[in-house]
């Protein structure tokens, strides 16, 4: 779905300037997103599996909810607005823990470049796995997994065709952020 988003100069400041998410994905223009990682206190986190007909990445497993900021949206609302679309899961704004913001760079193809800035959080899963439903459009399946597993699955991307290739460092913090709160 094409939706109106801000555009980011490269050190992620709002440069005043919108456009269509196909246009800025089509120009490799840096904007805002959102990343939602959910976990449970006895040591699981959430991950998603990606749905078949997605442009980047089909298949591949990622975060627990990951998602374009809306022009002039909010940052926290955006994220509440996204964890509801994908899974189903209704949480407030004292739910989320920001952890940081992530400078990413994919180039999928010459026509499609994301360059985004990823203001993530953490959020602590509270329901059973079987209590989320996921969108059909979006995501493939729901797994709750081992900390310990999506620690070692993500370590140097040693399952490059099982993850999202971020960066060992954002998948590092995100063990060891997830860690601190157990």
């Amino acid at each position: 779905m094409d939706e109106l988003i801000d555009i980011l100069d490269d050190m992620g400041n709002l440069t005043g300037k919108t456009a269509m998410k196909s246009l800025a994905h089509a120009k490799g223009w840096f904007h805002p997103t959102i990343h939602v990682w959910l976990y449970t206190k006895d040591g699981k986190v959430l991950i998603q599996q990606r749905g078949k007909d997605k442009d980047t990445h089909p298949l591949h497993w990622d975060v627990s909810v990951a998602g374009h900021i809306g022009a002039e949206e909010d940052i926290e609302v955006s994220a509440i607005r996204e964890v509801e679309e994908e899974i189903g899961l209704s949480i407030s704004k004292m739910d989320l823990e920001k952890i940081g913001v992530f400078k990413s760079v994919h180039k999928h193809r010459k026509d499609l470049v994301d360059r985004e800035f990823h203001h993530t959080f953490l959020c602590e899963l509270k329901l059973p796995l079987e209590n989320l439903q996921k969108q059909e459009s979006e995501v493939e399946r729901l797994d709750l997994i081992p900390l310990i597993q999506f620690s070692e699955e993500t370590r140097n991307l040693a399952n490059a065709k099982k993850y999202v290739t971020y960066k060992i460092d954002y998948y590092q913090i995100i063990v060891k952020e997830i860690r601190k709160r157990l």
